[in-house]
């Protein structure tokens, strides 16, 4: 049985501050929590007689689906929660080798961000910076998104200025924006790094000045009435697909 003060201790995880301070953060579902299982230490695993796992660990507390729903973040928990140790990893100028980096201009919502890290796993993007007030990658919606790629991209909160500022000038810079060379016939690099920016703002204009290659995703036909813009991560994913189709 889940004690009252269990049940408030990881409830508190909701709490950014909560999760800082205590470097713990949250992920549910079977293939969520299995993939972290190979990446994170687990301090903790709760799940219902439902779920299936092949991992022998001491820390597994069978409960049951009302239970789990007291400690869920989800409407409808899915079997099994883990409370998983953050990891806490230092950018280095040496992961730019050979590399295709994405850097995030305080992207502000949950599912945004974690389909972003879901969009760079699958392009093999192993490195992802983001600006200081970017929305926290730990938030449980955040998590649910990537699917489990939280676990193989690593993802880096800097000062976005410096960051550039501090680039070899051989890396080329590209940002997006509604105006600029079409993606489809520009030449792209891929030892580079991509700017994605606020999905109301665009890219700010103290990180536009370090962009070296503005680029732009035509919509078709030209010049027919379209929507305003694409979603970030819809556009992340467009942008990726193209740099990498370069590689065949």
């Amino acid at each position: 049985m889940l004690s009252k003060s269990k049940i408030k201790f990881i409830r508190s995880l909701r709490s950014k501050k909560q999760r800082n301070d205590l470097r713990l953060f949250i992920a549910e579902g079977q293939k969520t929590v299995d993939d972290l299982l190979l990446y994170f230490p687990c301090s903790m695993l709760f799940h219902t007689s439902e779920y299936c796992t092949s991992h022998s660990v001491s820390y597994l507390q069978e409960v049951t689906p009302e239970e789990l729903k007291q400690i869920s973040f989800l409407e409808e928990p899915q079997q099994v929660l883990g409370v998983f140790v953050m990891p806490e990893p230092i950018w280095s100028n040496d992961y730019l080798e050979g590399e295709l980096i994405i850097a995030l201009d305080m992207i502000q919502d949950p599912g945004n961000l974690g389909t972003i890290l879901r969009v760079a796993d699958w392009f093999g993007i192993k490195h992802i910076v983001c600006a200081r007030g970017t929305v926290d990658v730990f938030n449980p919606k955040t998590i649910q998104a990537t699917m489990g790629a939280i676990g193989r991209v690593h993802v880096y909160i800097v000062d976005m200025g410096e960051f550039l500022q501090q680039l070899p000038h051989k890396i080329p810079v590209y940002g997006t924006f509604l105006e600029g060379d079409n993606i489809y016939s520009t030449n792209v690099q891929n030892e580079a790094v991509i700017i994605m920016g606020n999905e109301g703002n665009g890219i700010s204009q103290a990180i536009e000045k370090h962009v070296t290659h503005r680029i732009t995703i035509p919509s078709f036909p030209p010049n027919q009435s379209t929507s305003e813009s694409l979603n970030v991560a819809m556009a992340t994913a467009i942008v990726c697909a193209e740099f990498r189709r370069r590689l065949f």
